[in-house]
């Protein structure tokens, strides 16, 4: 009965630390700080938790994939499709984790959003978001 009791509690752990694990995968965007003013061009760094950056080139592979940035503009709705690539949405496909943008004077919001080699972004969404006054 006792070593039905610890292995129930042993599962239980488990569980628990599974579901940690999962709720930990994030994006953080380390440069700049959030309300910091800075010059053009701006260099955005993004720091990953849970899961792990690589070039769109390798496929689609769970817990795997690339950043995006959206400038002043919101997370798409539909978190099933591609997300867009415009002048509001850069794509990091290369793998990289650090991407230098030209923006005009004033206040910006700069959204990192994680995405699968397929450039469809993770559900719920792996995102970050700053605002920055470029001077």
């Amino acid at each position: 009965m006792k070593r039905l009791v610890a292995l129930t509690a042993l599962v239980s752990l488990f569980s628990i630390g599974s579901s940690v694990a999962f709720a930990m995968d994030s994006v953080t965007i380390v440069e700049p700080k959030n309300g910091s003013t800075v010059s053009s061009p701006v260099k955005v760094c993004m720091e990953t938790h849970g899961v792990e950056v690589e070039p769109a080139k390798k496929g689609v592979h769970k817990g795997k994939g690339h950043h995006h940035l959206l400038i002043d503009t919101d997370i798409p709705h539909d978190l099933s499709k591609p997300i867009a690539k415009d002048e509001d949405h850069v794509h990091m496909g290369n793998g990289a984790t650090c991407k230098k943008l030209k923006l005009s004077h004033g206040e910006h919001t700069i959204r990192a959003l994680f995405a699968l080699g397929n450039h469809v972004p993770y559900d719920p969404a792996i995102t970050d978001t700053i605002t920055i006054t470029v001077k």
